[in-house]
């Protein structure tokens, strides 16, 4: 693979399963001012083709043997500081994915970006991060990219199974994890089966990406070490929140306070703001309209919004909502517009409309409410050609008519009466 055209600014779309060297790959192009944009293996070839038209991507990595030439060529880069972020593609509620760019920083910003997550999480060199989540996602990669800046190895067990990552936990005495509830669900259940490992390996274990059940928190802070559980409130586009689980149990339901450097705020919408250092501003790329809409000018310099609802006392935040419409299902975001545009594409489908119902094992679970006439073996062939699994529907409600309002709008606060009339 030919990297000599890579120049400062250009980017990278990654579309391979993570490993050590994808990680290592990410740090090597970011260490040169190129952005890799980080995308699921999944995606369809329609998902990529509207995903990566407004990027321009200069190299596509498809394979896994490509990754390995590219890091091979351009060198290990984690001992050289990042000059930015990785891309990574955030829908909001237009159903069409965006790069969230956080553009080429100075020498000062990108010590600053490093130094702040590396103070928050305390990153050392004898970390070791065990890595439980799809590394194109962007938590999972900020954990495992600051565990290698910081001198750390990392554990990839690959796709999420109990039992597997129970057998690292006590191989390798992981120090970090980070992970969504849903995980954790699934192993405190396989742990009630077989046993509860040796956990006191454990310095730091951050869970974020969907409301955690009162109950799972419990047991997370039961069984891991004492102080070493955390919770935080982010997004794609940035990071809000952390919070100490001892924090939590004086004040249950707070997500926590505005992390170091950042200011937390609400607007008359009760929309949530957080003002940020310069090292953590970004724009949607190619789209200067729709950045100009998430971001104001603050008391404490610009903030932004990613339409989240919520409520701030004395400094402490409480999510009472997350953004317009989004379902998260075992902490992947799912955007209804983009699996509704996906559905109306069978000519049976004269309405369509995608909401998300609790599910035990997911949180929740993707639901598509249908007016036409359509069978659902033919909408689920559609799904499965046009969307990654986490976006397709798990249930399908066949309907005479979708709950409208006065002006021709879906009201999506009754979309869930019609799985239950």
């Amino acid at each position: 693979m030919d990297v000599r055209g890579l120049a400062e600014g250009d980017r990278v779309a990654l579309l391979v399963p993570g490993d050590h060297d994808y990680v290592e790959l990410t740090l090597a192009l970011l260490a040169r001012g190129v952005f890799p944009v980080p995308l699921d293996p999944g995606l369809t070839e329609a998902e990529r083709a509207r995903i990566l038209g407004p990027i321009e991507p200069r190299l596509l990595v498809q394979r896994p043997d490509e990754l390995h030439d590219l890091l091979a060529r351009l060198g290990r880069g984690h001992r050289s500081t990042p000059r930015g972020r990785p891309m990574h593609c955030t829908s909001g509620t237009t159903g069409t994915p965006k790069g969230v760019f956080s553009g080429l920083l100075d020498e000062h910003e990108a010590e600053a970006l490093v130094a702040e997550e590396r103070d928050l999480w305390g990153f050392h060199d004898d970390d070791v991060n065990l890595v439980l989540s799809p590394l194109h996602h962007s938590a999972p990669l900020r954990f495992a990219t600051g565990t290698l800046l910081a001198g750390g190895r990392l554990v990839i067990p690959g796709r999420f199974d109990p039992a597997r990552v129970t057998a690292a936990i006590e191989s390798e005495r992981p120090t970090s994890m980070f992970c969504v509830p849903t995980h954790l669900q699934r192993l405190f259940a396989h742990w009630d089966r077989v046993g509860v490992p040796d956990l006191s390996s454990f310095r730091l274990v951050a869970h974020a990406g969907a409301p955690c059940p009162t109950t799972v928190k419990h047991r997370l802070i039961e069984l891991f070490p004492d102080g070493s559980t955390w919770e935080f409130y982010g997004s794609t586009e940035g990071q809000f929140t952390a919070c100490r689980s001892e924090d939590w149990l004086e004040r249950p339901g707070t997500v926590g306070r505005a992390r170091p450097g950042r200011t937390m705020s609400v607007d008359e919408d009760a929309h949530l703001w957080c003002s940020v250092p310069p090292h953590a501003r970004f724009t949607y790329f190619g789209d200067p309209a729709k950045t100009a809409r998430a971001w104001r000018e603050g008391p404490d310099g610009p903030a932004f919004t990613v339409g989240d609802v919520g409520r701030i006392d004395d400094g402490w935040v409480h999510l009472d909502g997350r953004r317009t419409d989004l379902i998260i299902s075992g902490g992947v975001n799912v955007y209804p517009l983009e699996v509704e545009n996906a559905l109306r594409e069978h000519p049976g489908v004269v309405e369509v409309a995608v909401y998300g119902l609790p599910d035990e094992e997911w949180g929740q679970r993707v639901v598509a409410a249908v007016v036409g006439d359509v069978e659902v073996a033919a909408l689920d062939l559609l799904a499965h050609q046009t969307l990654a699994p986490a976006k397709r529907p798990k249930q399908y409600v066949r309907v005479d008519a979708l709950p409208m309002t006065a002006t021709g709008k879906v009201r999506r606060e009754d979309l869930r009466d019609l799985t239950t009339s």
